[in-house]
Formats: structure tokens, sequence, C-alpha cells
């Protein structure tokens, strides 16, 4: 299935409306979750019509907050909820030690009959390989957060529709070389700041990029929500551009 479903759309404070920024690419073979806020992730996968026990990897970008807090929690709800069946967890080092830090402070480890977790560490190189199945393939670069962070780019089989998804990052050549020639590019519009990009910023990467569709996402929402985003990004590419919704599903 060529498709993601935005699970989350919001910049790092979230609404009643709009959830962090997660996403999900459900295939026949795997399921991937990008990333993991606060709150049940399986509670959203359930509102988005996925089964949990289907999710079979979760790629973690980095780790901030609004990206990574909710790892704990969706272990220990499937766990409870009687998932057997492995979860693949990748990342940076940096993002993997932490995270393990982190679920070590819940004593993980001791929870009777836990299904396999399988963390796989990912190289700090452009284009780097994380996954490949009959579903998709995932590549993985670094993007400019200020801390240790991935873009991706998704290669869906068989028919070869790319998407690329620049996580959180100021402009940058890496997110350019990552979306080049994809028809679908998911790029961050927190603002023009250390660390982030304006949606006219990403309007601009996407035209470098020559992308099919430019989709603006993590973007301040709710009452900090700030202009017309889709005027801003359509400033500065030609193409077709929207703002990602929450349960939005991107064919």
């Amino acid at each position: 299935m060529t498709k993601a479903i935005i699970l989350g759309a919001s910049a790092a404070v979230p609404t009643r409306e709009s959830a962090n920024t997660h996403m999900l690419f459900p295939g026949r073979e795997r399921t991937v979750l990008v990333d993991a806020p606060g709150g049940s992730t399986v509670l959203r996968l359930e509102q988005a019509g996925v089964d949990f026990n289907t999710l079979s990897d979760v790629i973690v970008t980095h780790f901030h907050i609004d990206h990574s807090l909710g790892i704990p929690s969706l272990l220990v709800e499937m766990w409870l909820l009687g998932r057997r069946r492995p979860l693949h967890i990748y990342g940076l080092a940096p993002v993997l030690e932490r995270l393990q830090t982190l679920l070590g402070l819940y004593d993980w480890q001791a929870w009777p009959n836990l299904f396999p977790v399988v963390f796989q560490c990912l190289p700090a190189a452009e284009m780097a390989p994380v996954l490949e199945c009959a579903d998709f393939r995932i590549q993985a670069s670094p993007v400019h957060h200020g801390i240790p962070n991935i873009g991706l780019r998704v290669e869906f089989k068989p028919g070869g529709q790319t998407l690329a998804y620049s996580c959180d990052t100021a402009p940058c050549q890496e997110v350019v070389r990552l979306g080049a020639g994809a028809d679908v590019l998911i790029h961050e519009a927190t603002g023009e700041m250390p660390g982030h990009s304006s949606a006219r910023q990403a309007g601009e990467i996407a035209r470098q990029a020559q992308a099919g569709s430019l989709y603006l996402i993590h973007y301040p929402a709710g009452e900090q929500a700030r202009h017309d985003l889709v005027a801003d990004a359509q400033t500065t590419f030609p193409g077709k551009v929207a703002l990602a919704k929450d349960f939005m599903t991107i064919d």
C-alpha cells in the first residue's frame, strides 16, 4: 500500500485537535511508525484504523520529548495487551543509548513475558539503509537540528513512488538530496529559527529537490498558529502545497 498516515502534525506544543508530529507507513509485510510522542500511540493507531499488532518497526528520529517520550508507554501498552510479535526500533547511536536509559528507569527488562525488542543502530551517513522489504525501501540521512537527527526517504514498491520527510531541521542540502525527485516531500514548518525551517524555506527546499508536492508538518497549531503557511510556501515552490493534518492519508 503506497500511503502514509499522519498520526500527528503539530510542532512541540500539541492541541486538542493536533498531536505532536508522528506518522505511519502501513504495508502488507511490515508497518513502520516514525516517532512516538507522549500519550497513547496504541490509541492513536486504533483511531487510524490500524491494529497495533501489525506494527513491526519504529524509527526514532531524535531524542526530543515531542518525538520519543511515547516509546515507554507504547511498549508497556502493547505488552499489557498481550503482544508477542518482535518489535524493531531504529535510531542513531546517541538516540538508542538515551532511549534505553529511559526505559531502564522503568525496569523494563524485568517485565515478565515481554515481547522481543530489537534495537538497530543506524549510521550517521547520508542515504543510510534503514530497512527494505516487499513493501518499501527506507533510507535515512542526518539533518541539521542541533542534536543528532535524521530525515527519511521511503521508496514504495512495486511502483517506485517516493516520499521524503525532513523531520526537524534547518534548511540544508541533505534534505534536498534526500527529497530529490520525490513524489511527496513532507517538510517541517516550525518557523525560521535555529534548527528549524519556515514554510517559505520548506518551499525553497522542495523547489531545489524538484519534488512533486509539498506537505507542511510540525507547524505551530491552535493558539500558536501563524499566518497562511501554504501561501508562504507557494512563494518559493510552484507545485502543490498542503498542510498535513492529523489522520490524513497521503496516497
